[in-house]
């Protein structure tokens, strides 16, 4: 139905709307010869009431008598019996409610007050614009009663009223089923579009040819949860997507960073831009002319990528939710990273219950998804257990996701940063910097893993070109603009021998 009451403050007392028009001394929005007419239309003309039913609930009437009657007349739609004044009759003398609203006598006049089936829809819009009004009002004034409480944390005030009148909103929207034969044809228009592309992807690109031909690029509405054991380089990562969709293909991200300041994050991508070591980026060691020339020419396009960066500690997940709608309605944001999921902090009312606490965040984040369109790619960490399995039995498995088993169910696609070399000395050169990306779960699509290679100094991933032809990469002949950061740092003729960019 296109009306559904999500604000349930009358009914908990907390917030009472007959007090709220006696202290304003006006009466709350209300129809009530409209509200007559739809209900005498219910009772005589039996082909209006799915309709109305469908676009209508009791909340909608705003007198109780008018109420009680659309309830018994939803009782008996429910139950596919007749509607008319002798069947409401009996169903609202059986739930006792037939006297307090007038007896039959009630239901004879409202069966007088018909008016033409043609209006019935716009008998409807009004009230349900009534309904809406009266929810604004009784939201607006709780929020005014807490904001002047001052036991009221802030963070839980902002939230609820964010929630308040999103809810309301919400509920407006009207929602109709679908022929499954106008979603086929919305499917092929779909796959119209991604033929037309030439890339081969569905969604959007990651910059990362080997990631990208298994998920066919980061889909609307998905959480994608990236994990990895500390230091494994999953920000790096992360950093690495957001940069080549950015700067390379001009799709605007927001990056939100729990962890790290948003400055040490800047110059970790200036690091990987410029292919200059991560002492000179720091402060630690002193810059040479010739790579002040490598910095400033290097960063051009970086400086102008439609990269948005919030790097607010222990974020509420009432307020990323605000922020997150803000970003796609202003800015057209199409992918949101937040690194990483558990320094996020949950409803208030969960605190000191840390596995409901990020059950509800990563819930809420897959809703945000959702509800805005876009991917959603938050890090995660994993349980200290992996650590200690020695050998092959240090891959990381969907168990090792920390806090909360709903994080994998909610997430779309899990992936783990899986390097070879973490903590020791490769007896084989070839492994230095191997990586596997491991999809250990898509919802729609192969699990898998995608060998890469990371480049510490530069803190960058690129495509394992020799392991990627063992698994048949060599196949993969997608055209598409190709990351500068998967590329040979080219150096220019008159800088010192190793000074290339």
């Amino acid at each position: 139905m296109a009306v559904r009451r999500k604000n349930d403050n009358n009914k908990r007392g907390t917030v009472n709307l007959d007090g709220i028009s006696l202290e304003m001394g006006v009466k709350p929005p209300q129809a009530i010869d409209v509200e007559e007419a739809v209900l005498g239309a219910l009772l005589v003309e039996p082909e209006v009431v799915s309709g109305v039913l469908d676009d209508l609930d009791s909340e909608c009437f705003y007198k109780e008598s008018d109420r009680k009657v659309f309830e018994a007349i939803s009782s008996l739609a429910a139950e596919h019996s007749p509607i008319d004044i002798y069947t409401v009759s009996q169903q609202m003398q059986k739930s006792g409610t037939l006297e307090s609203a007038g007896g039959v006598y009630f239901l004879t006049q409202l069966s007088l007050k018909i008016g033409a089936a043609a209006h019935i829809e716009q008998h409807c819009r009004i009230l349900r614009q009534k309904y809406i009004q009266r929810s604004l009002i009784t939201s607006s004034y709780k929020i005014l009663k807490d904001a002047f409480d001052d036991s009221v944390n802030v963070d839980d005030l902002l939230d609820g009223a964010q929630q308040s009148i999103f809810s309301i909103v919400e509920s407006n929207i009207k929602r109709d089923t679908r022929t499954i034969q106008s979603i086929i044809n919305d499917a092929i228009e779909d796959i119209e579009k991604s033929q037309e592309r030439g890339d081969g992807l569905s969604g959007l690109p990651s910059g990362m040819e080997g990631l990208d031909r298994k998920t066919l690029g980061w889909q609307p509405s998905d959480l994608i949860i990236v994990a990895a054991r500390p230091s494994m380089g999953k920000t790096a990562f992360v950093l690495n997507i957001a940069r080549n969709m950015t700067v390379d293909y001009n799709i605007p991200v927001a990056f939100f960073s729990l962890e790290m300041p948003s400055i040490q994050l800047v110059k970790r991508l200036m690091i990987s831009e410029t292919g200059l070591s991560a002492d000179k980026i720091k402060g630690g060691s002193p810059l040479e002319d010739y790579e002040w020339v490598q910095l400033n020419e290097r960063i051009k396009g970086l400086a102008k990528a439609p990269l948005y960066i919030d790097d607010t500690s222990s974020l509420p997940i009432g307020e990323f939710r605000t922020k997150a709608r803000r970003l796609v309605q202003k800015h057209g944001v199409r992918l949101i990273i937040i690194d990483y999921l558990q320094l996020m902090n949950g409803p208030a009312e969960l605190r000191g219950m840390r596995e409901q606490e990020v059950a509800a965040i990563s819930r809420s984040l897959k809703a945000t998804a959702k509800e805005l369109n876009i991917p959603i790619i938050a890090l995660s960490q994993l349980n200290r257990s992996v650590v200690t399995r020695p050998g092959a039995n240090s891959r990381p498995q969907l168990s090792d996701l920390r806090e909360s088993g709903s994080i994998e169910q909610d997430a779309d696609i899990v992936m783990f940063v899986h390097r070879y070399d973490y903590g020791i000395t490769p007896e084989d050169p070839n492994d230095e910097g191997r990586t596997d990306i491991i999809i250990a779960k898509h919802r729609n699509g192969e699990t898998c893993d995608i060998p890469m290679r990371f480049r510490s100094s530069e803190l960058r991933f690129v495509d394992d070109i020799s392991q990627s032809a063992l698994l048949g990469g060599s196949s993969y002949t997608v055209s598409r603009t190709n990351s500068r950061m998967n590329e040979d740092r080219q150096s220019y003729d008159d800088m010192p021998a190793g000074a290339g960019f």
